[in-house]
């Protein structure tokens, strides 16, 4: 993918001999990226110290030019960035839940010192699907993604991320601009996914996650859920039902909590 080249051509001359390691994740991996819709997910390997200054300016010289373009069509989910975690090596091969990591950046945001995507269902999309555009296969990395957490982490993070924002929504007089724009789309599929694979073990992508639903859950949700698939597979935004959406991710959590 250009947007990947263009990244880690960038990454050598602002980090030279410090990533040594490069794989795609997420939906890229999982055979359904779309463009317009999709972030490009990474984990970096890095060797020796990182100037954390230099992987901020790594983050904004990559992304900006797409980031201008999706905020001039007004998206403000700005999709097409290339997003990631750097990990040293050494770090590499402990169970996942306790790495270490140097920094990660999705968007706009820039952690040092700690990462969203280290976490079992990365790592597992990393070791099962990885795209590796430098460094070994990801099966020879000595990968540790602690499969015995899987259900327990997807749990949390519907309790946690997924509740909280379900019912700060049923709260809002009006959907946020990103929300009017996406039209939903990141709500209704997001939730079924983490349902999948606390139902099954296996993860899949927001597409497919989409489908799920639409087998699992009652047809009172079919409507809203076509409506954001249709979005995510390049149509226009829906109409925003954000109290509607609220209750299907709490809907979700509920069921996901009996599996």
């Amino acid at each position: 993918m250009p947007e990947v080249r263009r990244y880690v051509s960038i990454a050598d001359r602002l980090l030279p001999g410090r990533i040594t390691g490069f794989y795609v994740v997420g939906s890229t991996a999982l055979g359904a990226f779309r463009r317009g819709r999709s972030d490009i997910d990474f984990v970096a390997v890095t060797e020796g110290t990182v100037s954390l200054p230099r992987l901020r300016a790594l983050q904004w010289t990559a992304n900006t030019p797409d980031g201008l373009r999706q905020l001039a069509r007004g998206n403000w989910a700005i999709p097409g960035t290339v997003n990631g975690v750097f990990v040293p090596r050494e770090e590499l091969t402990r169970p996942v839940t306790l790495i270490r990591p140097v920094a990660s950046h999705s968007g706009s945001d820039f952690r040092a010192g700690a990462a969203f995507d280290v976490n079992p269902v990365t790592w597992k999309i990393l070791r099962e699907h990885g795209i590796p555009v430098r460094g070994a296969e990801p099966a020879e990395l000595g990968l540790d993604p602690e499969p015995a957490r899987l259900k327990e982490w997807n749990l949390a993070n519907l309790r946690g991320y997924w509740k909280g924002l379900a019912e700060r929504t049923a709260r809002r007089a009006k959907p946020s601009l990103v929300a009017r724009k996406t039209g939903m789309a990141w709500t209704a599929l997001g939730p079924p996914r983490l349902h999948h694979t606390i139902a099954t073990g296996g993860v899949i992508s927001k597409e497919a996650a989409g489908e799920y639903a639409l087998d699992v859950f009652d047809a009172r949700w079919h409507p809203f859920l076509r409506d954001a698939l249709a979005y995510w597979r390049g149509g226009p935004p829906a109409a925003v039902r954000h109290r509607e959406a609220a209750e299907f991710v709490l809907h979700v959590i509920a069921d996901a909590e009996r599996l």
